[in-house]
């Protein structure tokens, strides 16, 4: 086995020629605003990865996802993450697709034939308010539906959307209180405006602009109704999304790493002991997110499951934050200063951290549930 091999042939069995065009593009042009890597992705069938086969999709299973995302940010740290927000929107439409009788079945098998980009609009963190707290607001429409108005940002694949996907408060057909649905939204539905946001150079390309809408007129059949009152409660869409997220997420910014450790590896001058101590960082990361991968979907709405998702991306985390400074003191200082991509690499692996839950959130809520108290999501 060499290094990163399973991972790019898994991209080429699923994605034939998506190698050999991101490799034909400098790091420079990926990963900047307007790069090409996402009409590349588009191109090469990616956005049917996770759709079911009988949906048209290419039936990827988590472990053979995992591995395409390492790959994809092994050549482009910013469309491993956008990516992986169009994937976790299309694997929770399929979780919803098993239990409903609704109509994601037509949304799915239109992300695998028509290859449409789903962006994600729920909720992020915020110093205030729960991640599971949806930030956009529905008020009842003349004639039926929902009037969605709100703001999400960052939100990546911003300009290339086909599809915006969130949650949102709406009333309830009988008028009795409210309910939390998932809205899916056209993107090019009046009422939608997405403006600059993203103000690094690093992962600019992953298009992680700010989406507003106002007033965005939402038909009840773009709506999918749950029962279950947001954030009071994890039900199987919130904790099969976040081991999805998690995972997919972990591995893409291990791919970032594995760009600059490759690097290290095939240069002679470095001692083979220094070279292989960076290896066994990121592949026994790899091989946690794998182990929690080859899990799914049997248990993937076991709330222990996610916490051993999230215990596996804070690894990983841990192993990048070892791996990639030792990395760029190996390659040495001509390297670095000869261009850009050491450095562009060293910087965006950090934003493994930003993304939610974070450690600093979520350690009082794991540490309680390793003691018998049920699982919360800060």
């Amino acid at each position: 086995m060499r290094f990163l091999e399973r991972e790019r042939s898994t991209m080429d069995k699923f994605l034939p020629g998506l190698d050999e065009r991101l490799t034909g593009h400098s790091l420079s042009e990926t990963e900047k605003p307007g790069s090409p890597a996402v009409a590349d992705f588009r191109e090469c069938n990616g956005p049917a990865l996770l759709v079911p086969s009988q949906h048209g999709g290419l039936g990827a299973s988590a472990l053979e996802a995992v591995r395409v995302q390492r790959a994809l940010g092994s050549r482009s740290p910013s469309l491993a993450v956008a990516t992986t927000m169009h994937h976790f929107s299309v694997a929770s439409l399929v979780v919803l697709s098993e239990t409903s009788e609704g109509f994601e079945w037509m949304v799915l098998e239109a992300t695998a034939t028509g290859k449409r980009l789903l962006a994600s609009g729920w909720a992020e963190g915020r110093p205030d308010r729960s991640i599971l707290q949806p930030t956009m607001t529905a008020v009842a429409a003349p004639g039926g539906g929902v009037l969605v108005s709100g703001v999400k940002r960052p939100c990546s694949l911003a300009r290339s959307m086909d599809l915006l996907t969130g949650s949102a408060l709406v009333p309830r057909l009988d008028g009795e209180g409210e309910q939390l649905a998932v809205l899916l939204v056209p993107a090019d539905a009046p009422g939608i405006t997405v403006s600059p946001f993203w103000g690094s150079f690093a992962l600019a390309g992953a298009e992680s602009d700010q989406v507003t809408l106002t007033d965005v007129a939402v038909p009840e059949e773009l709506m999918i109704r749950t029962e279950v009152p947001p954030g009071r409660s994890l039900d199987d869409l919130t904790v099969a999304g976040f081991v999805w997220f998690e995972l997919l997420m972990a591995a893409s910014y291990l791919g970032a790493a594995s760009a600059l450790v490759e690097r290290v590896l095939q240069d002679e001058r470095v001692a083979p002991g220094d070279r292989l101590a960076l290896v066994v960082e990121l592949e026994g990361a790899m091989a946690g997110v794998e182990a929690i991968a080859h899990l799914v979907p049997a248990e993937q709405r076991d709330e222990s499951l996610l916490v051993r998702s999230l215990l596996a991306r804070y690894a990983a985390q841990d192993a990048i934050a070892r791996a990639v400074p030792k990395a760029v003191e190996l390659l040495g200082g001509m390297q670095f200063i000869r261009g850009d991509d050491v450095g562009y690499l060293a910087a965006s692996v950090n934003g493994l951290g930003f993304h939610p839950p974070g450690r600093p959130k979520m350690a009082g809520p794991l540490a309680a549930y390793l003691l018998g108290e049920p699982l919360t999501i800060a």
